[in-house]
């Protein structure tokens, strides 16, 4: 499963980059409005960063308007893929920005017939927010499921972006169901290397180590 870091944080994406935990990024505009940044500036770094997709969000609401914002951010580098979201006129987009030969990752869908349209649609990635779906206690990995189900049964090459991430059981949840990517803020990231047996055994280590009072350098 590839990790996309959620965030417009640049050293916070340097980090986990150099680490090799990075295949691509994913922007929107509540992250652009953290960074402080102007969006072409900041997401201009990050595509320079990182080689893999990295997502900028349209904001306009009309498949035209979409459709000229998605060809402006593709100037920014190579590696853009445009965010859109899954409403009719976004698939229309979709549709459109595809035929050019552009990345599109079709965002905010929360059910297996929107990204089964979006898979027709020609979607590169599709966006599935499953935190937002647990949040109505809904389980958001149940979706994940049937939209890998659908694809699966069809061969569909849209991959599979499991989105609106909060822990770290949800990107084992992702992997074990076999999402393409998982896209989560780096804190999440970082939380899967955590256990707490793993620190009381390090604890233990240390403490028996110190008795000896030996040094290895």
């Amino acid at each position: 499963m590839k990790f996309f870091v959620d965030t417009a944080d640049v050293d916070a994406i340097r980090e986990l980059h150099e680490l090799g935990m990075v295949d691509g990024v994913t922007t929107n505009p509540s992250l652009i409005m953290k960074s402080g940044r102007d969006i072409k500036e900041v997401t201009a770094e990050i595509c320079a960063m990182v080689p893999g997709p990295v997502s900028a969000e349209t904001v306009a609401l009309d498949a035209e308007g979409m459709i000229a914002e998605g060809r402006e951010l593709a100037k920014i580098a190579d590696n853009i893929t445009i965010k859109v979201p899954l409403t009719w006129a976004g698939l229309q987009a979709c549709k459109v920005l595809t035929g050019e030969g552009r990345m599109v990752n079709v965002t905010l869908c929360f059910s297996a017939n929107q990204a089964l349209l979006a898979a027709k649609a020609g979607a590169t990635f599709i966006s599935p927010f499953v935190g937002r779906l647990d949040d109505l206690n809904i389980d958001g990995m149940d979706l994940i499921a049937e939209i890998r189900q659908i694809y699966d049964n069809y061969d569909f090459s849209t991959e599979i972006l499991t989105a609106s991430i909060r822990s770290a059981n949800h990107m084992k949840e992702a992997a074990l169901i076999g999402a393409d990517v998982a896209t989560a803020p780096p804190n999440v990231i970082k939380a899967m290397a955590n256990h707490v047996l793993t620190d009381k055994g390090l604890d233990a280590f240390m403490a028996d180590w110190a008795k000896t009072g030996q040094s290895i350098v």
